[in-house]
């Protein structure tokens, strides 16, 4: 599709003045500028595909497998861990094709003003990639020989530390700060040659930099929070064969197309890169779907899940790094599944007085399965994920007071159900727990008079 109407662009990009928005002439189209990538996926799927198998192999061959001992596990045999494994080898794959491309002309066919951009700006940033890197071995060593959920956190710290240094994502907060600091009269400071709100010190300081900058303090406790959220969100709905692998492929495709829009408008050096992780990442999880689909014959493990809720976060972060937070929101609308549930088992775990800790069976894809088999469940939120990420797309494109009532609708009408359901399990569990508790109660009672009433008899005789 070939935009020629500037209305688009008026609702996508509102803070470009009048005068910009006029003279941008669309010379390209989402497809095209996909086409030009399409190799970063193609790499991400067979590398993922065809390391899957290789990955299980050697997960059966050490005993790196899960084992169904837990109730709420929906596996009757042992089943391979170290899928992802493959899925961060798929993902490297497409991140080493993407730095080939700079010095091969011809794999990818960058567009407009990225053509021009120095190399390091048409390549992930290091940051992003040692995270992923750290993200994955974190989980996998939990997955092989279990370790504290503390040492777990302090790895997905260290991940977003590196993106805060690094600044991918800082920039979420100016949406909100700067318009506040408008609003309020309150004068800004240039801190590094940009506008913020904050104190300029006279003097270079190593940990403040230039001067105290309240955008970019505030954007590294936004990505803290992204990578913590993301990383377990990611991790709880990991619960049923094909379930988190299918929601994010769904999910990044969503984002995909909205970073193919801002890609359009030549949106700053972060297009490139957010086209490339996209495409990878959807391309990540189709290749190791049909290994993972039901009958699953492995599993993502915490290194898996724990990756690919980073990798998202990073995703969505991004498309906030010009400052237009409205984008982010629409980020977080695709990617609702994981994060609507996980609010969910708070709530839940809040309503019971249980530790935030404790595991139930009472997650979305718990209770869809319960009445559903396991295609069944995961069917319904593929289509769930689709329908968000459609409201996440609108959403970009601005005018979207309509688009976050159908979301709180929506969003409110399956917590609100999940909640009850839960609630409703929680006390025919309790009602079972007391008659089974009765039966025996009354079975020790009847053994206890039989034996006696014996006693008595051979008294007697």
């Amino acid at each position: 599709m070939i935009l020629q109407d500037s209305q688009l662009l008026n609702d996508f990009m509102p803070s470009l003045p009048p005068e910009e928005t006029e003279a941008i002439t669309q010379v390209a189209s989402r497809t095209s500028i996909f086409q030009g990538y399409v190799g970063v996926f193609i790499v991400a799927f067979l590398v993922t595909l065809f390391a899957t198998p290789i990955m299980r192999r050697l997960a059966v061959k050490n005993n790196i497998v899960d084992h169904p001992t837990d109730p709420r596990k929906v596996h009757k045999q042992p089943t391979a861990y170290l899928g992802g494994v493959a899925v961060f080898l798929g993902l490297m794959g497409a991140m080493v094709f993407s730095i080939l491309a700079t010095q091969f002309p011809g794999l990818i066919e960058y567009h407009g003003t990225e053509q021009s951009l120095p190399t390091s700006s048409k390549m992930l940033p290091f940051s992003i990639l040692l995270g992923m890197t750290v993200i994955m071995f974190v989980g996998l060593f939990d997955d092989i020989m279990g370790i504290s959920p503390r040492l777990k956190i302090s790895g997905q710290l260290f991940a977003a530390a590196a993106l805060a240094l690094d600044q991918v994502g800082v920039k979420v907060a100016a949406g909100l700060i700067l318009p506040l600091a408008s609003f309020f009269g309150i004068d800004t400071v240039v801190i590094n040659g940009e506008p913020t709100i904050g104190i300029a010190f006279g003097m270079n300081t190593w940990f403040f930099g230039n001067g105290f900058d309240l955008i970019y303090w505030s954007g590294a406790a936004v990505i803290t929070i992204f990578v913590l959220g993301g990383c377990n969100a990611a991790n709880l709905i990991d619960g049923l064969d094909g379930l988190l692998s299918g929601v994010t492929a769904i999910a990044a495709a969503g984002i995909l197309v909205i970073a193919l829009t801002m890609a359009l408008f030549d949106d700053g050096p972060r297009d490139t890169q957010r086209v490339i992780l996209a495409l990878a990442i959807v391309g990540a999880c189709l290749g190791f779907l049909p290994h993972n689909f039901n009958p699953a014959n492995i599993f993502l493990g915490d290194s898996g899940s724990l990756l690919l809720g980073y990798c998202m976060v990073v995703l969505i972060l991004m498309l906030g790094d010009t400052g237009k937070t409205h984008l982010v929101v629409a980020g977080l609308v695709v990617f609702a599944i994981p994060i609507m549930d996980t609010a969910l088992a708070i709530i839940r775990r809040k309503l019971s007085g249980k530790k935030m800790s404790d595991a139930d069976a009472n997650h979305l894809h718990h209770m869809l399965k319960r009445s559903l088999d396991v295609k069944g469940a995961v069917f319904v939120l593929y289509g769930i994920g689709l329908a968000f990420a459609g409201l996440g797309i609108a959403a970009s494109f601005g005018r979207a007071r309509v688009i976050y009532a159908i979301i709180l609708v929506l969003a409110s009408f399956i917590g609100v159900t999940a909640i009850k359901i839960a609630r409703r399990n929680a006390i025919e569990a309790e009602i079972v727990g007391k008659i089974s508790k009765g039966a025996a109660t009354t079975t020790n009672d009847s053994n206890t008079e039989a034996s006696d009433n014996q006693s008595s008899a051979a008294k007697r005789g």
